[in-house]
């Protein structure tokens, strides 16, 4: 069977992140199975007009908008059997201008992260999440990555018994991890994008001023210059490291002793469960969506509602070495529930194969 995977990006992208990553690895878990596997994308600097990966071909046009406006040319060149239409923010709308079966994959909605792309535009785009992209997915078939996402769809108009839920897997850890020096302090980590409705900038108001503490911030993004600004008066206990390598950011959640996601928006957040696999407890907000399912609350990680309870979880936890360990050690043991491996087979059972 051919099956076309839609995306505005995918993980060799710049600003490429957990998202993408779900969708390679199912794909990667169908071409496995014998399926015609082709991931269509935006292209970008160095980037390969095409490529094969993990068994999945990929395919680079247009830029960021005009990914979604060459999409049609490839849908009807490849004729295939099933779409996955990935909704990050707005969809492909293939549904108009295909008959194969089509499923929308949609992490989490967007209403907190438009405001970013400026009035006209984030307005527009809120619109069509919000009002066009239900009417013309109207019983269609929905695959999201949290019991949160689902309210959020619901809320929309989307029918529950249309919304199928595939949790996020998880890379197994390096065989080779290097083991960083201790340098005497205790290091918390995020990673994360570096984008506004990351909100790295309330790790760094968490921790930045403590004594014997250092954040450590692994990832990218175009918000970067701002927040090295906003973390200038803080010294060298705020540490970027920028895009790292698999083991080297591995290395650095193992290294850590608290993981802090204060992203206003998730649908899962990958991060939570590659911490834990470090037994790195996280501390997140609750209103952050995907958070309530990745995070059992006083179980693997904390659940603050202000920015202020967000402030006292982290500090609190970093002058309480137990409760870090007891939190960690369930964060672990629920960390080893997840795999690629079931998240690519429950997708498959979803589109009937």
């Amino acid at each position: 069977m051919k099956i076309l995977l839609l995306c505005w990006r995918d993980t060799t992208h710049p600003q490429g992140g957990g998202s993408e990553r779900y969708l390679e690895r199912v794909g990667e878990y169908l071409a496995s199975r014998g399926h015609d596997v082709v991931y269509r994308t935006a292209k970008h600097t160095d980037a390969p007009r095409r490529s094969r990966r993990g068994g999945v071909r990929f395919e680079r046009a247009g830029g960021k908008y005009g990914v979604y406006l060459l999409a049609p040319l490839s849908v009807w060149r490849h004729r295939p059997d099933v779409i996955v239409d990935t909704q990050n923010g707005v969809p492909f709308f293939a549904r108009l201008y295909s008959r194969a079966e089509t499923v929308l994959l949609t992490h989490h909605c967007h209403k907190e992260q438009w405001p970013v792309a400026g009035p006209v535009i984030g307005r527009l785009g809120w619109f069509l999440e919000s009002r066009v992209a239900p009417r013309v997915y109207r019983g269609a078939r929905y695959v999201t990555v949290s019991e949160a996402s689902k309210a959020d769809l619901v809320g929309l108009g989307v029918e529950a018994s249309d919304v199928a839920i595939v949790e996020n897997g998880v890379d197994p850890v390096p065989d080779s991890v290097p083991v960083l020096p201790e340098d005497g302090r205790l290091h918390v980590v995020t990673l994360s994008r570096l984008v506004p409705h990351k909100r790295i900038e309330h790790a760094i108001d968490a921790v930045g001023a403590m004594d014997g503490v250092v954040l450590d911030i692994i990832g990218s993004g175009w918000w970067e210059d701002r927040l090295r600004e906003y973390a200038e008066p803080y010294g060298d206990t705020v540490v970027f490291h920028g895009h790292v390598n698999e083991a080297h950011k591995h290395a650095l959640l193992a290294r850590a002793v608290l993981h802090l996601m204060p992203s206003a928006k998730e649908g899962w957040g990958i991060a939570v469960t590659e911490a834990a696999q470090h037994g790195v407890p996280t501390v997140g907000y609750l209103s952050a969506g995907g958070l309530r399912d990745s995070v059992e609350d006083g179980v693997t990680g904390r659940l603050a509602r202000t920015k202020g309870e967000f402030i006292e979880f982290a500090r609190a936890l970093l002058d309480d070495a137990p409760s870090r360990a007891s939190l960690g050690a369930a964060a672990r043991e629920r960390a080893a529930r997840y795999s690629w491996e079931e998240t690519g087979r429950r997708f498959a059972e979803v589109l009937g194969l």
